[in-house]
């Protein structure tokens, strides 16, 4: 597995609480204002980082009205191509402002770049890690352009056969990335919950030897809260300050108030996950008490013939673990037993544990 993966310093990994992210995409709408308020509402809610995407429409795609230009299904259907990343993109004359004050805040900021220029700008800005949005993942020139930054590399699978999968992570390692994170991802907008595929996480994390996240769509937080209990180390949400002001991600975006639940519920899941353990946990010591052992239930004299009517498993657990009561009944008492007493071996003539 990937060692000592970290992004601007704080480790990501199975050890670790999981990672979050906060995709602003394009819910700032078109405003500075608004982005700054969204990188605030994120520290607030308890993400550890927010995401943004690092592209102009002229350098994703052209000004062009081909059939094949125009979004067919789904939430954006009808949109060209141009159009909609226009009104998605973040200007890059925001990025340095955007990333001076998620570092004043306290909150890390990095980004998406989606070709060579895009590197090249968060290069100059000290951007602590890069994506590789799920439609990039083809994209071999861009993954070792990003490699070669030396920085951590998180790559996302949307759509992506395993042979993708693994003809990126091979060309991120061969341009000398030394600290890859992988992300399931199902590029669905939104993603319905029973094409999650959350068994990909643990597989993935088996065949690639690198931490695997969740890229999440769906329009809860129980995928992604699974995810973190089959292994997840980090998750990636998108999230906008109100649905209801619209935007072109804001039908699958959490809300200030549903981030942090997210987070609150990860760090639990985590917490809950646990190692294996086969020994009483400390909640549990105090109950040790009311499990069943063998106790005195009527008077006995001594060298009289211990009967089922003299000895039972009830609670509490003071006397012989329950499993000997077969080796008592029939032996004669040392001494005169009286009802209450637990059942100790010196009790019993002949009694060998």
């Amino acid at each position: 597995m990937a060692k000592d993966f970290k992004i601007n310093g704080r480790p990501v990994g199975p050890d670790q609480p999981p990672y979050v992210v906060a995709e602003m995409s394009g819910n700032h709408n078109g405003e500075i204002g608004r982005a700054l308020a969204l990188i605030d509402a994120a520290r607030a809610a308890g993400a550890d980082a927010v995401k943004i995407q690092t592209y102009r429409a002229d350098t994703i795609t052209i000004d062009h009205d081909g059939p094949e230009f125009v979004i067919e299904k789904g939430l954006w259907a009808g949109r060209r191509l141009f159009e909609l990343y226009e009104e998605a993109h973040t200007p890059w004359e925001w990025h340095e402002e955007l990333f001076a004050h998620a570092r004043k805040i306290g909150i890390t900021l990095f980004s998406a770049p989606f070709d060579p220029t895009a590197v090249a700008l968060l290069q100059g800005l000290d951007c602590p890690a890069y994506k590789i949005a799920s439609p990039e993942i083809v994209d071999i020139d861009l993954i070792e352009r990003c490699a070669r930054t030396g920085k951590p590399l998180i790559i996302s699978t949307g759509m992506a056969s395993f042979e993708e999968i693994e003809e990126a992570v091979a060309a991120a390692r061969g341009a000398g990335a030394e600290e890859i994170l992988v992300l399931h991802c199902i590029s669905g907008y939104p993603t319905p919950f029973d094409q999650a595929n959350l068994a990909t996480i643990p597989d993935l994390a088996e065949r690639l030897d690198v931490a695997i996240g969740l890229s999440d769509h769906t329009m809860d937080t129980v995928v992604a809260e699974a995810a973190v209990a089959m292994g997840a180390v980090l998750v990636e949400k998108h999230f906008t300050l109100r649905r209801a002001d619209g935007g072109v991600d804001s039908a699958f975006s959490l809300e200030p108030e549903e981030l942090a639940v997210l987070v609150r519920n990860l760090r639990a899941v985590f917490d809950a996950r646990g190692k294996p353990n086969y020994r009483p946990t400390d909640a549990e010591k105090e109950m040790l008490a009311m499990r069943r052992s063998l106790y005195v239930v009527a008077d006995v004299a001594a060298g009289e013939v211990l009967t089922e009517a003299h000895v039972r498993s009830i609670r509490p657990a003071n006397g012989l673990p329950p499993k000997y009561l077969s080796q008592v009944l029939g032996k004669r008492a040392t001494r005169a037993l009286r009802r209450g007493e637990p059942l100790a071996g010196d009790m019993v003539q002949g009694f060998a544990d």
